[in-house]
């Protein structure tokens, strides 16, 4: 028997069934070890020698594979075709060596694009031995990751409290979004006008013609730059006399893009489906590693982390073969069509995301997949039959129109497009975002029958006022693009690194756009003043590129740590004299829109607006950075460093409190007050004032006495429950606004819900939420959101809905949901992957809890020996 070790147990049951019984296939569950998240993991000064830590769970299925290799003939390492499935490769075989149950047994490492019987049994009669320099980059690369977080991550710590943490990639992304905001900050809105006019061909046919010169000039885009301009030449058009100068008909061939790569398909995915890269990759990584089709678990789609855009040849003749039976000769293209790729520092070692049947169309394999399964699926089915289809044949028209009056004369142009022959785009068409013009062929629109030298009537002349925009902030597909344009990043990190800087809280997103927050500029105008070099896009793409010539082979992984650390630990170093005051001079210089918007008055921004003398400055705080004033403690005043409403906050609230009324049941003042943690409501003075924040989207300026009050008085009854008698009260909580009953919360949809909702609402929503298991205190079981299936060890597996959030849960073990993970889309091996974790630290809990003794040794047949009891140090006296 041959023991056979993958990524997940997806995998390791489906493969199982293709090798047959003379195979016993393990999964790893991913990485078996890591580097432990403190300092001394990697050593500089011993020639970079890295520390490796397993895991409890890993340690557990480490020794299931170990005790079944112990037993085997041989050992085929069968994890992913990319670095990482090849690192863990490495570590599996590392650790079983250290264990010595290898032997002389051999071992081979395969790899499959494919998880299909074919593509598994071809892979099992070509294996090889591990690739070494690939493990080099690895080990570079991981190594690389964790000096620059453990040692840049602790001078944000002491140099700019609040921050989190930084990356070497991640910081990277950061400051392509917030130089983006930046630019749109700088942006300065221009005029500009329009003018177009309608006209009618002598056969009664209306079509519209865009203004193009004037004055014997070609007009640009901001030619037309105000309403007097505009005005003038739309005078000439009312009374000019049109006529057709020419008429152009021009053929066009578009051709069809290449297959999926990773970036390609979660920028798809993000524009057409609406999914974020991470959910792109969940719903990928189930198409690839299999489906059950009629009993039969297959993979539908090939190795989801790729830059290479060719399809294997036998992909491509089966792809040709599909065009003709499902689209027809027509279709299909003379020759095979072959691409490469465009992106910088690309590597072409793995095939572009495909079906791995292209007989098996969307429409056969609907019933077997889940919603978003099945619109992934059809994506990648049909950008992969589209990109060897025929090119589609488009004619274009252009029409030139010369208008004339009292001898001045201007030119018009309409264009107009038809599709001749649809080709590609009978399967697919791109989808842009930001308001780009669909891929279609026809944007233009389709123009009447329009002759040269005919006379045409004019019907309407219409002039409209625009005014350029800012550039658009980056989604979460169109900052994959610009990182892949640039180098950033590989297919691999894209996603993770988006998911770090959403934890991180450095970034949020409002309607699929990606906006900084305050804390995540004020880490890059950090980063940008005094590590400059490393958030730099070149020198970013350059390591990465030489990270690619050690998978190559082509440079020595030592050798670039060596070069990387001696430059980065000088700059280190260097911060250590850095001031915390000459921080805020920086950051109040590179951050001043941000910190100290402009006033509607026209006065400095810096001066402080309740004593007129201080100067505004960020300061730092436990919590992170605010503003405050120069004069402190003789002025108190303070403000939230935000992302909005700097100016009008400021306006609203400055330093004093503001006063709003008294309260006609108390008769104590009710003030308007601005905090280090934001604008909030207080009634009465001293430490028994209450107080209340600002709910979420309520602005400071919006605020009167009844909505103070409304605020101040929650929670509120809002009636007894006819069942119990008991009182129903609605308020606002750390999770947001609720309903409470009897120790049982329901949520409410927004803060407007917690001021009117009423007693027969309150019953309904309450009622909704107990059918779904109860929450709070002293309620029934959670609601089941979705079932997974059993345990290999038996019992159901379910995701469930906690009071704190959702979470996995397995007999008695409870495994929490990661922050941002939609629970629809955990799949099996990630319950598993959790429930191991879970279950491990609760052992390790139990077991720290049940030692009678530190000192507690074991004999040679692991008897328990106890070591004598110390005594108890005196205690130490404390100096003054």
């Amino acid at each position: 028997m041959n023991v056979v070790v993958v990524e997940s147990p997806a995998k390791a049951k489906t493969i199982n069934k293709y090798l047959g019984s003379g195979y016993k296939v393990l999964a790893s569950f991913g990485h078996v070890r890591d580097l432990p998240a403190k300092d001394g993991s990697v050593l500089p000064d011993q020639d970079f020698e890295m520390t490796w830590e397993v895991d409890s769970a890993s340690a557990k299925r480490m020794k299931d594979i170990a005790d079944a290799v112990k037993s085997s003939d041989g050992l085929f390492l069968a994890t992913d075709p990319d670095r990482e499935g090849e690192a863990i490769s490495w570590h599996v075989l590392d650790l079983l060596k250290k264990k010595r149950v290898l032997g002389d047994k051999p071992v081979k490492r395969v790899v499959f694009n494919a998880i299909t019987k074919k593509a598994v049994l071809d892979a099992m009669a070509h294996p090889r031995d591990i690739d070494v320099p690939l493990v080099d980059a690895y080990l570079a690369r991981r190594a690389l990751d964790y000096l620059v977080g453990f040692n840049l991550s602790p001078v944000l710590w002491r140099k700019l409290p609040g921050a989190r943490s930084a990356g070497r990639v991640q910081s990277v992304a950061l400051r392509l979004v917030c130089d983006r905001e930046a630019e749109i900050e700088r942006f300065v809105s221009e005029e500009y006008w329009n003018i177009s006019a309608l006209l009618k061909t002598p056969r009664g046919d209306e079509f519209e013609a865009r203004l193009v010169s004037a004055d014997g000039k070609r007009l640009q885009r901001n030619s037309i730059s105000d309403g007097e301009a505009a005005n003038r030449l739309k005078s000439l058009l009312d009374g000019a006399a049109y006529a057709v100068d020419s008429v152009e008909a021009k053929p066009v061939k578009r051709n069809p893009g290449p297959p999926f790569t990773t970036s390609t398909l979660q920028q798809a995915a993000s524009s057409r489906l609406g999914f974020s890269a991470s959910r792109t990759m969940q719903v990928a990584q189930k198409l690839y590693e299999g489906i059950d089709i009629g009993g039969e678990t297959v993979g539908l789609i090939t190795y989801m982390r790729t830059d290479g855009v060719q399809m294997a040849p036998e992909a491509i003749d089966a792809a040709r073969s599909a065009i003709g039976d499902q689209f027809g000769a027509r279709y299909l293209p003379e020759k095979p069509r072959f691409y490469s790729t465009k992106a910088k520092n690309a590597q072409e070692a793995h095939e572009a995301i495909r079906p791995t049947d292209f007989n098996r169309t969307p429409d056969k394999v609907k019933r077997f997949l889940d919603a978003d399964q099945l619109r992934l699926y059809d994506l990648i089915w049909k950008r992969g039959i589209a990109s060897q289809m025929a090119s589609a044949e488009i004619e274009r028209t252009t029409v030139e129109i010369l208008a004339e009056s009292k001898g001045e004369k201007a030119g018009l142009r309409a264009v107009g497009s038809v599709i001749r022959f649809d080709g590609f785009i009978a399967a697919y068409t791109d989808q842009k975002e930001d308001g780009e013009q669909s891929d279609d062929g026809d944007e233009d629109g389709r123009l009447p029958e329009i002759n040269a030298r005919e006379t045409l009537a004019k019907q309407k002349i219409n002039a409209s006022q625009h005014f350029t925009e800012p550039p658009p902030r980056y989604s979460e597909a169109s900052l994959i693009k610009k990182m892949e344009e640039l180098g950033i990043g590989r297919p691999s990190t894209y996603a993770a690194t988006l998911k770090t800087l959403s934890d991180r809280e450095y970034v949020i997103t409002e309607k699929r756009k990606l906006i900084p927050h305050s804390k995540g500029r004020l880490v890059t105008a950090f980063l940008e003043s005094f590590f400059t070099k490393y958030v730099e896009y070149d020198f970013t793409a350059d390591l990465e590129e030489k990270l690619d010539k050690i998978s190559a082979g082509e440079l020595d992984w030592k050798q670039v740590l060596r070069e990387f650390w001696a430059d980065f630990f000088s700059q280190i170093e260097d911060t250590k004299e850095l001031r915390v005051t000459n921080v805020l001079d920086s950051l109040n210089e590179v951050l001043a829109p941000l910190v100290f918007p402009k006033r509607e008055d026209g006065s400095d921004p810096r001066i402080c607006q309740v004593c007129g003398t201080g100067q505004l400055s960020l300061k730092l705080g436990k919590y992170g950075a605010f503003v405050g004033c120069s004069n402190y403690p003789e002025c108190n005043y303070t403000r939230q460093l935000s992302n909005e409403g700097g100016a009008e906050a400021e306006a609203a609230l400055g330093n004093e409190p503001r006063a709003l009324g008294k309260d006609p049941m108390t008769a104590e003042d009710v003030t308007l007050r601005s905090g280090r943690f934001g604008p909030y409501v207080q009634r009465g003075d001293g430490k028994d004032a209450k107080r209340s924040s600002l709910p979420k989207g309520w602005k400071p300026e919006d605020i009167d006495l009844e909505k103070a009050l409304a605020l101040l008085n929650l929670p509120r009854d809002v009636g007894q429950h006819p069942e119990s008698g008991k009182m129903i009260s609605a308020g606002l909580g750390r999770y947001g606004p609720f309903v409470l009953h009897d120790g049982t919360y329901a949520n409410l949809e927004s803060i407007e819900d917690v001021f009117s909702i009423g007693l027969n609402r309150a019953v309904t929503v309450l009622a909704e939420k107990q059918s779904k298991g109860g929450a709070g205190r002293g309620r029934t079981a959670a609601a089941v959101l979705k079932e997974l299936g059993d345990h290999p060890q038996g019992g159901a597996i379910t995701v469930r809905d906690g009071r704190y959030g959702p979470y996995v849960n397995w007999g008695k073990v409870n495994a929490t949901l990661p922050k941002g993970k939609d629970p629809q889309s955990v799949t099996v091996e990630e319950a598993l992957a959790l429930i191991a974790e879970r279950a491990g630290k609760d052992g390790d809990k139990k077991t720290k809890a049940k030692k009678p003794a530190k000192a507690a040794k074991t004999d040679g047949e692991g008897k328990t020996k106890k070591a004598p009891a110390k005594k108890k140090p005196a205690a130490k006296t404390k100096k003054s």
